[in-house]
Order: structure tokens, then C-alpha cells, then sequence
């Protein structure tokens, strides 16, 4: 395996390091190394980070290949810098079984550019009636330590008790999408004055926040591990911080394009800003984004979401929920986060590496950069920007909402197991060593 040196580049934003990468590990930080068998690369005015996992994405195969494939969704992570990515159950078929897991295992494997980890569905077919096979997933050669039926909520409690229950007994965690199914049936957009002008149906912030309180006391209950997916109201980040201070095992996600996009922007009617859960209010943002810095939120996730052109350019109400958002995660953070000085890339790093790393249980990912750790490493340029254009994205989908946009942090290098699989914000294919 080739070896690299990266010279001058800020660890975590501290001070600046040489790091040289051998044999898929980190073995030696100093302020100045030298080695003529390396490849060298000057990383001066950069911060080096630990490989970003997201913890949330959807991957789209088996099914949808039209919209996104293993192959394509992995090399637009390693374009955002990550190094694993975690899929979604909701493909067709479900993601309810041994043999698809292992499908959608392999094809990482085979893609070969990020790890790809399956997220198992909570229950059969996603329709939160009986629940799937869990433990045959967590046997598998997956080894799948998350269930989530995301895109729909598991709104029986009695089957998302037994859930957590059953989850206990290898470590996992459920990550539910919280969505109370009948105060959001035919809703569009968030509600309140904007969709009342609109006349699009409005989904309320309580429909969120009566889940979250409710799992919340089931997980209490239970004595299990809670993950709450994509938080979006002020309400659901107190409910959070309260089961935290009581010693509840929960955690949470918030997604870039909650804490930066607000729900005027449907005001245009462009379905590219209809995603679920819905673009909130400015007020729930700041919320967010005070919750993400003081950690009552853990991590950032994506909650990527490919769509052809077929179901996103049509009229609002016809249009399908979400937007794509690998190849911008990190500098929208850099916008939102850092920028405002609510972050340093220490906390960065926690909250888009190590901490949704540990969620997962992905042992070999979220490793503070230290000598002898995997070199999962993600390099940013937060001197330069970048202009986002949709016809450039590595996904097959082009379904962002940041078209146009001027973005700070420009990801240059992305290193998966000490193997570079960007160098100078170009996608190296997994042939090249």
C-alpha cells in the first residue's frame, strides 16, 4: 500500500503536523517528518480530520437504482470526506432480512471507497406491525447494530418496547423517525403562517415531539438505546436535553440542511425544499444549532436522499421528500457551526466522526488521530469556497438544495484505511493504489 506523508496540515485545528500514513494506519505525528519513500502532500492552511461517518443515508440499492447505487452514493461520500456511510433500510426490497444486509454489505466492499454499514428495518416491510429479523441481521456477516424504520415511524409502542427489549442483547440501538402517523397524514410542509399562506397542508411540531417524549419513557423503561433521527423543532431539543439529564440512553441527529434552511423557502413552490421531517422555522435553527454545540444533539447526519429528476421536478404536492447532501455536509457545518465559532473542529470531529462511530458501534471509524490509529482521514481547506453546482454531483440524483450557493471549507483529500480515495477534491476509483 502506497504511503503518504501530510505535511503542515493542523490535526483537528490545533497546530501544525506532519502525519505520515503506512500500511492503512497513522505511524507518526511530528512537526516535522521526513521519508523519501512517501508521496508527499502539502496540506499547509489545512485542518485534518478523522474520517467523517454519517450515520444516516439513504443508498437507495437494492431497487431504486435509478435514483442512487452503492457504487455512486460511495463515491460521493468520499467526495464530502467520509469514510463510512451507514444505509437505510427503506430499498426493495426491505433491508428486513439477513440475505439483503449482507447484499448491500458486499456491494460497499465491492465499491470499495467508503464502508458501507446496513441499517436493519425495526419491522417487517417497514409497516411497524411485526418485527423483522433482528437478531439474524445482528448474527450476520453485516453485523448490523442499528434498526431504524426511517421514512415511516414504528408508532406502536408496544412493538417499538419490544424492540428496544430485543436489541439489549447484542448492544444495538433503534433509531426512530419520529412521526406521530395521523397528525401528519397528507401534511407538506411545516406548520404555522407560511403554510396557512401557501395553502399546503401543515405538519406540526408536536407530531415530532409527542414520539420523541413518548420513546424517550419507553427506553427509561426499558433500560435500551434510543437513537432519535433527524431532529427538527426547539420543542423535541428540550425533550432531549430533559431524558439526558435524567440518565436516559438517548441520542440524536440533526441533518446541515436543518440547521442552515428555514420554511420560507417554499414560498417559491420549488419541491426541492420538500423533505421530511420539514424545513423548520428560524427560531427552531437556532435551537439546533445551540443543541448540536452544547451537546444535546450528538451528531450531524446527512439523511442523503436521492431522487430522480422524474419525482422532484413536478408540483409540490406530487413531489417526493428530500434532498441530497453528501458532497456539502461538511461545509455546511463549516457555515453554521464553525463560522459562528459555536464549534472548533475538535467538536467537528466528535460530532461528525467519533460520536456517530460509537452510536453505530463502528469500531474501526471515529479514532482520534493519534499514531497506530486507522487512517480514515478527512482534509478540509476552510480558507477556500466552493460553488455548488448540481450538474458536478458524484450522486445520481440531483436533487440538492444548495444550487448556486457559495459554501466555505473545501474538502481536498479523503484517505479510507490509509488508501487515498480523493486527492485534490478529485474521487480516486478503487483500482488505483
Amino acid at each position: 500500500m502506497q504511503r503518504f506523508l501530510l505535511k503542515g496540515g493542523k490535526v483537528l485545528g490545533a497546530t501544525s503536523s506532519d502525519l505520515l500514513i503506512s500500511n492503512g494506519r497513522i505511524e507518526a505525528i511530528s512537526k516535522s517528518i521526513s521519508d523519501e519513500t512517501a508521496t508527499v502532500i502539502d496540506l499547509k492552511g489545512s485542518v485534518v480530520l478523522p474520517g467523517l461517518v454519517d450515520l444516516h443515508t439513504h443508498l437507495r440499492e437494492p431497487g431504486r437504482e435509478d435514483s442512487e447505487t452503492v457504487a455512486s452514493a460511495s463515491r460521493a461520500g468520499a467526495k464530502g470526506g467520509f469514510t463510512a456511510l451507514s444505509a437505510m433500510a427503506n430499498t426493495s426490497p426491505v433491508a428486513d432480512t439477513a440475505g439483503v444486509v449482507e447484499q448491500v454489505y458486499r456491494l460497499g466492499q465491492e465499491a470499495g471507497l467508503v464502508d458501507v454499514f446496513p441499517i436493519g428495518a425495526v419491522t417487517q416491510g417497514l409497516k411497524g406491525e411485526q418485527l423483522s429479523e433482528i437478531g439474524a441481521m445482528a448474527d450476520s456477516v453485516a453485523r448490523v447494530r442499528v434498526f431504524s424504520d426511517d421514512g415511516n415511524c414504528v408508532f406502536d409502542p408496544l412493538v417499538m418496547r419490544r424492540a428496544l427489549e430485543y436489541i439489549k442483547k447484542f448492544d444495538g440501538v433503534i433509531a426512530q423517525h419520529a412521526q406521530e402517523p395521523r397528525l401528519t397524514v397528507g401534511s407538506q410542509m411545516n406548520e404555522g403562517i407560511i403554510s396557512s399562506k401557501l395553502g399546503l397542508k401543515g405538519w406540526p411540531a408536536i407530531a415530532e415531539e409527542a414520539i420523541i417524549a413518548r420513546d424517550v419513557l419507553l427506553a427509561d423503561h426499558v433500560q435500551s438505546r434510543l437513537h432519535i433521527c433527524h431532529v427538527t423543532t426547539a420543542g423535541g431539543v428540550e425533550i432531549i436535553r430533559w431524558a439526558k439529564a435524567r440518565g436516559i440512553q438517548v441520542t440524536a441527529e440533526v441533518t446541515p440542511h436543518h440547521l442552515l434552511l428555514t420554511d420560507d423557502l417554499a414560498s417559491s413552490y420549488d419541491p426541492i425544499f420538500k423533505v421530511n421531517p420539514p424545513l423548520r422555522t428560524e427560531h427552531d435553527v437556532m435551537a439546533l444549532r445551540e443543541a448540536l454545540a452544547d451537546g444535546t444533539i450528538d451528531i450531524v447526519a446527512t439523511d442523503h436522499a436521492p431522487h430522480t429528476s422524474e419525482t422532484k421536478d413536478c408540483e409540490w404536492a406530487e413531489a417526493s421528500f428530500g434532498m441530497i447532501g453528501l458532497e456539502t455536509a461538511l461545509s455546511i457545518v463549516t457555515k453554521t457551526m464553525v463560522e459562528s465559532g459555536l464549534l472548533d473542529w475538535a467538536g467537528v470531529a466528535q460530532r461528525m466522526s467519533i460520536a456517530p462511530a460509537a452510536i453505530g458501534r463502528y469500531s474501526n471509524h471515529g479514532q482520534e488521530l493519534v499514531v497506530g490509529s486507522s487512517a480514515h482521514i478527512t482534509v478540509i481547506n476552510p480558507t477556500k469556497s466552493w460553488v455548488v453546482d448540481r450538474d458536478l454531483v458524484l450522486s445520481k440524483s440531483r436533487n440538492t438544495p444548495y444550487h448556486g450557493y457559495e459554501l466555505p471549507g473545501l474538502v481536498t483529500h479523503t484517505f479510507f484505511g490509509g488508501r487515498a480515495t480523493m486527492i485534490d477534491s478529485k474521487v480516486i476509483d478503487k483500482v488505483v493504489q
